[in-house]
């Protein structure tokens, strides 16, 4: 038997990634044209992407492998932006609230994809896992964060940096998906802002004593 060559391995490997791609884009366009995630089926995925069945699970485990692996680069780009945040430069509040703005670009961008991993959350151990994980890692960056600056003495020593983090960020999360779904996009610099000014004077600035 010829061994394989590495232009070989390298082809099979590129081709592999052309078809996780193939069928992630199919999914996502499911998803965006307002189907349910729980009304699609495998096979519907597979009529979408134009590949077979065979081939759909030998690259995925199911339609939430495929899920998971479409927000994972997501989830990637936005825990980025958090642990680029640093509370310590300057003009805090402004540039919260541009952060926040990109935040919500993003979630637009993706708004079936999102809204689709919240949904199964409800249902489906893997996609829970997954969501409850995504979270949890914001929570751990803004946590760090909260924890540095009571170390320099900017934000007040008697907050509870643990449950301020936990009820910014998943609360967060869910204010932020609350309004894309009820706001056409025109509220979007507002409720940054907003958003904003009820992280940074709520915790990182908080009067001390308050």
């Amino acid at each position: 038997m010829r061994p394989v060559t590495r232009r070989q391995a390298d082809h099979h490997a590129a081709r592999s990634a052309a078809t996780r791609a193939q069928v992630m884009s199919a999914l996502e366009r499911l998803l965006d044209s307002g189907e349910a995630f729980s009304e699609i089926s495998v096979q519907r995925i597979l009529e979408e992407a134009g590949v077979s069945r065979a081939t759909f699970y030998a690259h995925f485990q199911g339609k939430s492998d495929v899920l998971v692996r479409l927000t994972d680069a997501l989830r990637e780009s936005l825990l980025a932006l958090a642990q680029q945040w640093d509370p310590g430069a300057g003009d805090g509040p402004d540039r919260f609230a541009r952060f926040f703005e990109e935040v919500i670009t993003i979630h637009r961008a993706h708004q079936g994809v999102l809204t689709a991993v919240r949904e199964a959350a409800a249902y489906d151990p893997a996609i829970g896992d997954f969501y409850t994980a995504d979270l949890e890692g914001f929570d751990e960056a803004v946590l760090r964060t909260l924890l540095s600056e009571q170390a320099a003495g900017s934000t007040p020593a008697d907050l509870d940096a643990a449950a301020a983090s936990r009820i910014i960020v998943w609360g967060g999360a869910q204010a932020i998906a609350h309004h894309i779904r009820v706001d056409d996009g025109s509220g979007d610099v507002s409720f940054a802002r907003e958003l904003a000014r009820i992280w940074w004077y709520g915790a990182y600035r908080r009067p001390a004593g308050r």
